[in-house]
């Protein structure tokens, strides 16, 4: 589904999509972030789909808004492209993969 996301790699546009909960992850130094899960996420442009889900980091802009599951936002954000997938390098296994994602959200805004 992310293939949409392709052909406008480096552009930044306005999406949307439904928050569905808040998570955890490891930052670089092994310390505890707290995540948000975005839904159905939708080009505003074109209103198709780019992608079944996105993970955010619950950052400044995101805590002004009182996030309950079920609410539609719109934001910006820019689309890149990283790897993805195990690597070993004792045993010289690497199935990384390149795939699209969503980074930056900005303007973030709720929808009726």
């Amino acid at each position: 589904m992310r293939k949409l996301l392709a052909r406008e790699e480096g552009d930044r546009k306005r999406f949307q999509g439904v928050f569905s909960r808040f998570g955890k992850k490891n930052n670089f130094k092994g310390y505890s972030e707290p995540t948000l899960l975005l839904l159905n996420i939708i080009d505003q442009e074109t209103n198709l789909p780019v992608a079944d889900h996105i993970w955010f980091a619950y950052t400044k802009t995101f805590e002004k808004i009182k996030l309950e599951p079920g609410l539609r936002i719109g934001f910006e954000a820019r689309i890149k492209i990283y790897k993805k997938g195990y690597v070993n390098r004792k045993y010289a296994i690497d199935n990384r993969k390149s795939d699209f994602k969503l980074s930056h959200p900005t303007k973030i805004t709720i929808l009726g």
